[in-house]
């Protein structure tokens, strides 16, 4: 058996779809974790997130202390749910039945294929707009059809990625990491000489309330929006790969970019409120307004690779819970099903749409409060287990894991509830219905002071992890106790 990953084939279309890894087809080594989740992470558009994070009211320190804890925080649930593929050898979405039950597991399917559809479309989306503001700026934008070929690269790109599967991925991702992390550093030594500590140091200290909202802010836009798909890359690893290293090179993988981009993101947007305000309305070419001609291309490269990168990480993972949820049709074409709604998707934003791009945005995020339940039940199931999942009841709903197991299912439902009750979406207005418990709880309202601190998500998350830790505790080990 392979074990150091020398048989990647990027050329091959993988055949594997919801089905276990064979022992014949795992490979690699933890540490091989860390491209696909640092290539996935890695972009300038991560520097945007300084000025988001500001825009709480909240100080520098403030900031950088509740972005970095959010970041980090967000991709170790990564890594302990990345730990479910390596027992499992089964996509995310997969290993998701074993709490929920074959059928009952059909809800958390769908929504995560609407989230990573809607993660990776919002992607594709900015990098055909940020090559368009930059052509624009070096003179060579033609409209609509520089507009057109970029939309055509980009996803030619990512469908490519989601087609051909696992080992052009990797590839990809290594690829991406290089180029793209080189690039990176590039930028920010070139804007080292617009950052005045003078100016960031004197923003005003924000309130409790402020500050975890920024908290929330970080952990909900980074890795708390891939949990539904951390096992989908670890389950190719042999299943005696040190479950340390597949938590750790998850974690670091994906949180070391952000943590280094929110630093400097921080420094450039606090250093000047015009910048701020650009990246609030504009993050690409807020940031390429920073640069001088001649490094525009660099720029553009470094943009349009960081967001392809998550893309192509989306697409795949997001074929995979299209196919756990139902569809009978071979993992290939799922993602190319996915890949044309997600063009279909990016050509109304970019071409048609005023203002439906805040409207998706106050979707995606709306559905992040029952991902983040869904997050809590999922890591309390791990947490709970001491064997390695039963592979052929994982498929058949008279097996172990049952067809529905109503306890996952209704704290996913009742942390939901709690969940919407408790954040506000500005995004949308027909999102204004959220937040109906803010009042009743004593928490000043839809206006009140805890009103943007989105307590909706953690709580979401914790009572479905505190649920399932208590009330499912039993049942897991009658189900481990079963012979087979």
């Amino acid at each position: 058996m392979t074990t150091q990953g020398e048989d990647y084939r990027p050329l091959r279309v993988e055949t594997n779809g919801i089905n276990v890894i064979s022992d014949a087809e795992r490979k690699g080594v933890p540490r091989q974790l860390f491209w696909p989740w640092f290539g996935a992470n890695v972009s300038v558009f991560g520097l945007s997130y300084g000025s988001f994070a500001l825009s709480f009211g909240v100080s520098f320190w403030q900031a950088l202390i509740a972005g970095l804890l959010g970041i980090g925080l967000s991709f170790l649930l990564c890594g302990f749910i990345a730990l479910a593929g390596k027992r499992g050898s089964a996509p995310t979405m997969v290993l998701s039945r074993a709490p929920f039950g074959v059928r009952g597991n059909t809800l958390p399917a769908l929504l995560s294929w609407l989230l990573t559809v809607g993660w990776e479309t919002v992607l594709t989306i900015l990098a055909t707009l940020a090559t368009a503001t930059v052509f624009d700026r070096l003179g060579w934008s033609a409209g609509t059809p520089t507009k057109v070929v970029a939309l055509i690269v980009v996803a030619a790109l990512i469908i490519a990625g989601g087609v051909m599967g696992f080992d052009l991925i990797m590839r990809m991702q290594a690829v991406i990491t290089v180029v793209t992390g080189v690039l990176t550093v590039v930028y920010i030594v070139l804007v080292l000489g617009k950052i005045h500590w003078s100016t960031v140091s004197a923003a005003p200290t924000g309130s409790t309330q402020q500050v975890i909202g920024c908290f929330v802010l970080f952990l909900t836009g980074f890795g708390l929006g891939w949990v539904n798909a951390a096992a989908d890359y670890s389950r190719y690893l042999p299943r005696r790969s040190a479950s340390r290293g597949v938590i750790g090179w998850t974690a670091f993988g994906g949180a070391i970019a952000p943590a280094v981009l929110l630093l400097f993101g921080l420094l450039l947007a606090g250093s000047s409120e015009k910048l701020n305000s650009a990246i609030s309305a504009d993050p690409i070419g807020a940031l390429a307004g920073e640069l001088d001609t001649w490094a525009l291309v660099p720029f553009l490269i470094v943009v349009v690779l960081g967001l392809i990168g998550g893309a192509v990480l989306d697409i795949y993972s997001s074929g995979l819970a299209l196919l756990t949820a139902g569809l009978r049709v071979p993992r290939p074409a799922a993602a190319l099903i996915d890949g044309v709604i997600m063009v279909v998707g990016a050509i109304y934003v970019v071409f048609f749409a005023d203002n439906f791009f805040l409207q998706f945005q106050g979707f995606l995020i709306t559905l992040g409060v029952p991902i983040a339940a869904w997050c809590g039940v999922m890591l309390a199931d791990i947490m709970l287990r001491r064997r390695d999942y039963a592979e052929p009841d994982l498929f058949d709903p008279r097996g172990r894991y049952g067809s529905v197991r109503p306890v996952p299912v209704l704290s996913v439902l009742l942390g939901t509830a709690l969940g919407w009750g408790l954040v506000t979406n500005g995004f949308a207005s027909w999102l204004d219905w959220q937040g109906y418990l803010l009042g009743p709880f004593g928490l000043g309202g839809k206006t009140g002071n805890w009103a943007y601190a989105n307590l909706g998500v953690l709580a979401a998350l914790v009572l479905g992890f505190v649920v399932t830790a208590v009330a499912d505790r039993g049942a897991i080990r009658r189900q481990e106790s079963m012979p087979g």
